[in-house]
């Protein structure tokens, strides 16, 4: 049987795909076994995976709200768009809660180019980053072997420029990287292996990509909360909000009040935050 995906293409039903989204969101094995096979019998040819997606999640809460909540991480790194700046922001928040000292959006002079605009330089330690983000709307999408190879050659002009050259004179070493709300496809990883490019992106790498942080270090995007309005979404951007936990330090009278919105819009998604925090 074929279903199709969020690109309007066909693909073969796996249910033991259905089993292992439940099973990464933090159910049980039997009731991932049991909602993979409750979806199973209720599928039909053409149906669309973002309904499936509403049955996973419509069950999972049934299981757990808090579950629920997790399963929700895909779509809300989906929604940090339309333009891909909140994801940028959002990786710096990442990087920062990693202990990198993150600055993004910067403009640095190649050997070549006068002026290059970086998405992050995130330093720690000994080592430079210099990053670049590839946020995708559709989650099907891949980031490919083109613009990893364009992203590899604007960082060796910026490494052969003037800009680090204090820098690696204190021993530090500069070093390239991907990140993605997505997957790399097969050439793509190929290429920056090859190269030394270190790359970030959906399961990638294996049991330790961006979902894994993201859960691991309780990083969730204020996007995965399913009270967040749309008209919120650019408010808490400018405030420097962008993960769930920032939620916990808001005065839901005084942020409503200064922003002219209501206070049960804000009160609600301080009161999940809570929930999916404990």
């Amino acid at each position: 049987m074929y279903i199709v995906n969020s690109r309007g293409e066909k693909e073969p039903f796996s249910q033991k795909k259905l089993y292992r989204s439940a099973k990464r969101a933090g159910a049980s094995d039997t009731a991932a076994r049991t909602i993979a096979g409750t979806i199973a019998k209720e599928i039909y040819p053409g149906i669309k995976t973002a309904e499936i997606f509403r049955k996973i999640k419509g069950l999972l809460r049934k299981e757990a709200p808090v579950i629920a909540l997790k399963f929700n991480i895909k779509d809300g790194m989906r929604k940090l768009g339309p333009t891909g700046f909140p994801f940028e922001k959002y990786t710096g928040e990442i990087l920062s809660n990693l202990g990198y000292e993150v600055k993004i959006n910067q403009f640095l002079p190649g050997r070549c180019v006068r002026s290059y605009e970086i998405d992050f330089v995130a330093k720690k330690e000994k080592e430079i980053y210099v990053g670049e983000c590839k946020y995708r709307r559709y989650f099907g999408d891949r980031v490919h072997s083109q613009e990893a190879l364009a992203n590899y050659a604007r960082f060796l002009d910026i490494s052969n420029g003037s800009y680090f050259k204090s820098d690696r004179g204190k021993g530090f070493i500069l070093k390239p990287m991907l990140v993605t709300n997505t997957k790399f496809s097969g050439r793509a990883l190929d290429y920056c292996r090859c190269a030394g490019v270190e790359l970030l992106g959906w399961n990638y790498p294996e049991n330790n990509g961006l979902e894994h942080i993201i859960d691991e270090e309780k990083l969730y995007p204020i996007t995965i909360l399913p009270s967040l309005k749309p008209y919120l979404k650019d408010i808490f951007a400018k405030e420097k909000t962008m993960l769930v936990r920032d939620l916990l330090g808001i005065n839901a009278a005084k942020f409503a009040k200064k922003h002219r919105v209501p206070v049960s819009d804000i009160q609600h998604l301080i009161n999940q935050a809570e929930m999916l925090l404990g």
